[in-house]
């Protein structure tokens, strides 16, 4: 730059008119000469100058470009995600059954003949044994007609009988009443096989130092469907997908939905205290993940899986060190959420919201090793589920009313679980364990309540279940191998609408039911992050029912061997056995 500058002003000084440079004395050279170095040093001093300042803003440029990355990074939504194609096969045997719209047409029946009410009819059936019920179903009109010879005093077996009976039989068929009813037959369900798509896109962002946001949208859709292909037949109690807490849990359409939305704020008040609320993470809890094919201490939800309900509601919580090294850390929550919302209500249907409350405690949570015991209270609990509508036979029937089972409060279902999972070498294992309590206070228009009907004692009822299982992995084969076992007693309850197999909650089964699974990470290369998988899954699951209604808390249950008596009528055929197959193909980013 300086020698730009001399050669601008020699060329300059070389330009003057000769005149002008001609004999200059030694005075006005000197003076020149002076004027020339003031000049340059001038010039050097501006130099300096702009150099100065090009610098001072290069370092500004880098700072502010610095100080942009981290703004930026800071206020983006960190997303995560995981694709599944699934193929499912399955078979499935139900029993032979009494309809309940059969035996509701029988009533209506008896009513025409006898003119006693419904609840009268139900009594007097009641005093009868199961194969007299039987019998009287089978064949109806010979029964009524006898029924009305010795409402008259007219005894069976004498003369005076069978004279009557002709005329007596007729009437009833006059009535209407021409035919008995029969049984439902067993069946064969099967699906040879079912391609289902979901996706599921995480999303994280932090609000501020304390303040953060979670969520996850999910797509979950049967190939060639907009709408559930499991909610048939015999599975229609294990698939409400229309129910809130299933939404997103069961295949449907092709619609993202919200499938968790909430805030944490931790170190409240710079305390260990955490308050936490909106769509809660109450799906897939521990152990689900081993055979889910993630690792041990990947916990995906807060409750243990015997909870799998997707619902809206809050939590406040503390963490703290436990006293012995080997228990890591514990949390400790106190939990509330709705499982449905009344609405607004006149003074003829005083119908209460469906709540949950409990508490959920971390006792051990190091690595591989937690333990966690869960204690809750749903309240109010309602007969029909939002978004499902069940008929009411004995309204069809009798043509009274509007059809429809109208939603009643039942009482309250109490729930206490565990489960302890660790990790030896490379097993992975667990146990876990359920008691649910059941503490009736109403019916419904058809009789039932909590786990009984009003024919039948509808007291509390306790029921009980047992989990386990291992996992092997072998991972320089990139090999899992796992097995798991679970058993649930007549009157367990448990909380899993939003359960992730195919069509029946296992871990609602009345009985027992048996899984293996393979799971095999793919060659694909290097894993770009850590938070990537790609994997298949192989698994085969086989249930043995013991009693009816599994996964349902609205009437009693039945022994499976025993649904000849007509007062164990089904509204859907009850399973026998089942045996699913699935394959699945997964990708975790």
């Amino acid at each position: 730059m300086v020698r730009k500058m001399v050669g601008v002003l020699l060329a300059t000084l070389m330009l003057l008119p000769t005149s002008v440079l001609a004999a200059p004395t030694a005075t006005q050279l000197e003076k020149q000469v002076q004027m020339l170095a003031e000049q340059l040093e001038e010039m050097r001093a501006q130099l300096q100058e702009v150099q100065d300042a090009a610098s001072n803003n290069s370092d500004s440029v880098e700072i502010l470009e610095t100080s942009a990355e981290k703004w930026d990074a800071a206020s983006r939504i960190q997303f995560s995600g995981d694709y599944r194609f699934r193929m499912d096969y399955s078979d499935t045997a139900t029993k032979g059954y009494w309809g309940a719209m059969d035996i509701a047409n029988a009533v209506a029946d008896m009513n025409k003949v006898t003119g006693m009410d419904t609840q009268s009819i139900l009594g007097m059936m009641n005093t009868y044994t199961p194969a007299q019920r039987k019998g009287m179903m089978e064949d109806l009109p010979n029964s009524l007609a006898g029924m009305g010879l010795m409402q008259q005093g007219i005894i069976p077996g004498t003369a005076a009988f069978a004279a009557a009976f002709p005329a007596a039989l007729a009437q009833v068929n006059a009535a209407g009443v021409t035919d008995g009813y029969t049984m439902t037959r067993k069946n064969n369900w099967k699906n040879d096989i079912l391609y289902t798509n979901r996706f599921r896109l995480g999303m994280k962002a932090d609000i501020s130092d304390n303040l953060e946001f979670k969520g996850r949208l999910a797509m979950y859709k049967a190939w060639g469907m907009q709408e559930n292909p499991t909610a048939v037949g015999p599975y229609y109690m294990n698939s409400f997908s229309q129910m809130d807490g299933a939404t997103s849990r069961q295949p449907n359409d092709s619609i993202l939905r919200v499938d968790r939305a909430y805030i944490n704020w931790n170190n409240v008040a710079d305390l260990p205290i955490w308050i936490s609320i909106g769509r809660r993470p109450t799906t897939d809890g521990p152990p689900a993940q081993l055979r889910m094919g993630l690792d041990s201490s990947t916990r995906m939800a807060t409750p243990v899986n015997f909870m799998d309900y997707a619902f809206d509601g809050a939590t406040i919580g503390a963490v703290f060190q436990n006293p012995f090294e080997f228990m890591g850390y514990s949390k400790i929550r106190f939990c509330y959420g709705r499982g449905f919302e009344a609405g607004p209500t006149d003074r003829s249907n005083e119908l209460n919201d469906m709540d949950f409350g409990g508490i959920s405690w971390d006792i051990i949570n190091k690595g591989d090793r937690f333990m966690n015991i869960q204690v809750f209270l749903a309240a109010n609990i309602i007969n029909v589920p939002s978004g499902v509508d069940f008929a009411n036979p004995l309204e069809i029937a009798m043509g009274t009313g509007d059809g429809w089972l109208d939603r009643e409060n039942l009482g309250d279902i109490y729930h206490t679980s565990f489960v302890y999972l660790d990790k030896a070498a490379d097993l992975n294992y667990f146990i876990a364990g359920g008691w649910s309590h059941t503490d009736p206070s109403g019916t419904d228009e058809m009789g039932s309540t909590l786990l009984g009907s009003w024919w039948n004692d509808p007291g509390d009822k306790d029921g009980y279940t047992i989990y386990g299982g291992v996992r092997y992995d072998m991972t320089q084969q990139g090999l899992k191998f796992g097995l798991e076992y679970n058993y649930g007693t007549k009157y367990w309850i448990s909380m899993t609408p939003g359960h992730d197999d195919m069509t029946q909650a296992k871990l609602a089964t009345r009985g027992h039911v048996g899984e293996a699974y393979v799971i095999w990470d793919l060659p694909v290369g290097q894993l770009l992050s850590d938070k990537a998988k790609a994997f298949m899954r192989l698994g085969y699951q086989h249930y043995e029912y013991n009693y009816t209604g599994s996964g349902n808390w609205l009437g009693a249950p039945v022994d499976i061997d025993k649904l000849d008596d007509p007062l164990s009528a089904q509204f859907f055929a009850p399973i026998e056995r089942m045996d699913q197959v699935y394959l699945t193909l997964e990708a975790w980013f």
